[in-house]
């Protein structure tokens, strides 16, 4: 498909093609987040305590990581972290929502 053809940065020549290849890259995004998401799911599942999903030593972790690979990518951390907190409160907000879902339903048993 076109749409997915990469055209590095400096090669694209108008708009057109930045919009192009934001596009692409933002599918790709999604794709990921979904699959993390699958994971999160799965978290609220095994976790056998509800206030064992917000995980601060864990948030740390992540956010320690992804500054990492961000310097390592050239992604500046003014972009990337605020990014990744957003992600990281929303996926714990999911994984709340699993955990209270499977309570329920065990209850309802």
């Amino acid at each position: 498909m076109i749409e997915d053809r990469i055209l590095p940065a400096a090669a694209c020549a108008d708009m057109a093609d930045v919009r192009q290849q934001i596009d692409r890259v933002d599918r790709a995004l999604v794709k990921l987040i979904a699959e993390r998401v699958t994971y999160i799911e799965r978290a609220g599942v095994i976790k056998q305590q509800r206030n064992a999903v917000r995980d601060e030593w864990r948030i740390q972790d992540v956010l320690n990581k992804v500054l990492t690979e961000s310097k390592r990518a050239g992604l500046p951390a003014s972009v990337a972290e605020p990014v990744w907190r957003t992600l990281m409160e929303n996926c714990i907000e999911h994984e709340l929502d699993t955990f209270d879902a499977r309570a329920e339903n065990q209850l309802a048993r």
